[in-house]
């Protein structure tokens, strides 16, 4: 065997050794693309349904809202009238009822005479000093100590 020989033996196994290599990777190339049109095939079957669903669930919610909408439209309109018919009410009976329980109030004290329990008792009474809160009694007795009597 010549040198011309022996390279060509060479170069024929690296070529045998290179086309096993591509072989093998074109094998695994071929399995990853079925595995990626079987999972494409797979999300597509399940995606239609989902957005079946989805539409559905959408124009049930614009459905839902429009009925809210028009509660709370009618709620306005209720709230509306409920002010106007207090501020009638008000107006209407506001008046004439102060006016009688001021009479009737007069007509008490007229006829009840100017009577001890109607005024406010001293001793009940509280000062605020600075944020403090102390009995007349005792503010009293403090301000007699300097006058004499």
């Amino acid at each position: 065997m010549s040198g011309g020989e022996v390279a060509g033996i060479l170069v024929a196994v690296f070529w045998a050794i290179l086309v096993s290599f591509l072989a093998v990777a074109l094998a695994r190339l071929a399995q990853t693309l079925r595995a990626t049109t079987k999972l494409v095939a797979d999300v597509t079957d399940q995606a239609v349904p989902l957005l079946a669903d989805a539409s559905s669930a959408v124009r049930s919610a614009q459905t839902q809202i429009d009925r809210v909408d028009s509660i709370a439209s009618d709620v306005q309109e209720v709230t509306s009238n409920a002010s106007a018919l207090s501020t009638t009410v008000a107006s209407t009976f506001g008046g004439p009822l102060v006016k009688v329980a001021a009479f009737g109030y007069g007509v008490r004290r007229a006829l009840g005479g100017s009577r001890r329990e109607d005024a406010p008792e001293r001793a009940a009474q509280h000062t605020v000093i600075v944020g403090r809160t102390v009995p007349a009694a005792r503010w009293g007795r403090r301000n007699r100590r300097g006058e004499k009597d």
